[in-house]
């Protein structure tokens, strides 16, 4: 292909991405080094109430914001280092509870209960979405052309409904009188809350991410399937290889690039968790880093917006997901330099 050609296909993809992602990226990591604050004067106000015979009047100073000749208040932007990191981590408390081994203390601090739900949802959810995913595909694969369609559509059907319908449809099934709730009351014989406690919640989020994402897997194993050595296959039978061996030895070495692939998006997608969140209504038990951030960013009574510790909660968020992706990239790099050679 001649350069010019691939310079055109690929062109504008590359602008694309530096418009909406490198550019929003740098913004936001000079955004965490600086705070924007509303500029405040102080006057004095008099306050006259009526009285016999002459009326009583009070004078105090009042802090109010400047307002500017555009109706707007006057803000005035300020460096503040890595102040704002320091703001979202709160070091020294986190040390504090390190060291006198108090976890329970570290959780009351928001950048570590996000993170350590957010974690915990991402490496809980990544097995179990692959799993399903090949098992899905092995049971289609091996069902008869007859019903594969039917079950192709019916395990489609997670993938296509929206997020937060999707979260809010599991969340009013167990919800309150909800019909999973009623079932589960009547079969256990006792009053169940689903939502009363936290550890409910995160595993309903965690069985509907799984259940959201494992079609996604599942069509990608499935493809892969089509492309499995039929030689290898038979020749593993007649050696005497069971289902499960030639599962392990023949099948999944040959899907491996696809478990990694579908390991990156998984892990990218998670990180950020969001939509559980919002859909649930967990916030009183359960946030995520990109909850937090979002929280940030929501304007307190006064109108304000953290803007820095947003900037900082998203920077943090990025590094995060940078660590996770680390091994399944050198992974691939190995892999890549090994099959060149």
């Amino acid at each position: 292909m001649k350069y010019k050609t691939f310079a055109a296909f690929v062109g504008p993809s590359i602008f694309l991405m530096l418009l909406f992602i490198a550019a929003p990226l740098i913004s936001v990591f000079f955004q965490s080094f600086y705070i924007t604050q509303p500029v405040f004067e102080t006057v004095e106000v008099e306050t006259c109430t009526p009285g016999f015979p002459t009326q009583t009047c009070v004078t105090e100073q009042k802090t109010q914001p400047i307002i500017g000749e555009d109706g707007k208040v006057v803000t005035t932007v300020k460096y503040v280092g890595l102040e704002s990191y320091r703001n979202v981590l709160e070091p020294d408390r986190a040390w504090a509870a390190l060291s006198a081994f108090d976890f329970r203390a570290l959780l009351t601090i928001d950048f570590w209960k996000a993170l350590r739900f957010t974690l915990t949802f991402t490496l809980v959810t990544l097995p179990l979405v692959i799993g399903a995913g090949l098992l899905i595909a092995v049971v289609v694969n091996n069902a008869s052309r007859l019903i594969r369609g039917p079950i192709i559509f019916v395990s489609l059907l997670p993938f296509i409904i929206t997020p937060v319908i999707g979260a809010l449809s599991i969340r009013w099934l167990f919800i309150g009188d909800g019909i999973m709730t009623a079932f589960l009351e009547w079969a256990f014989s006792q009053n169940i809350s689903m939502f009363a406690q936290g550890w409910t919640i995160e595993l309903l989020m965690m069985f509907y991410r799984v259940w959201h994402v494992a079609p996604f897997a599942f069509v990608v194993f499935y493809a892969g399937l089509q492309t499995v050595n039929q030689d290898t296959l038979e020749s593993a039978i007649i050696d005497g290889a069971s289902r499960w061996e030639r599962l392990r030895y023949v099948i999944i070495p040959h899907l491996m690039p696809l478990i990694v692939f579908i390991s990156l998006i998984h892990l990218m997608d998670s990180y950020r968790v969001f939509e559980e969140i919002v859909g649930f209504s967990s916030q009183a038990h359960r946030i995520s880093l990109q909850w937090l951030t979002y929280d940030f960013l929501t304007p307190d009574d006064s109108g304000n917006r953290s803007i820095s510790r947003a900037s900082a909660s998203a920077m943090l968020t990025m590094i995060g997901i940078v660590v996770l992706l680390v091994p399944l990239l050198r992974k691939t790099w190995r892999d890549h330099k090994g099959g060149r050679v």
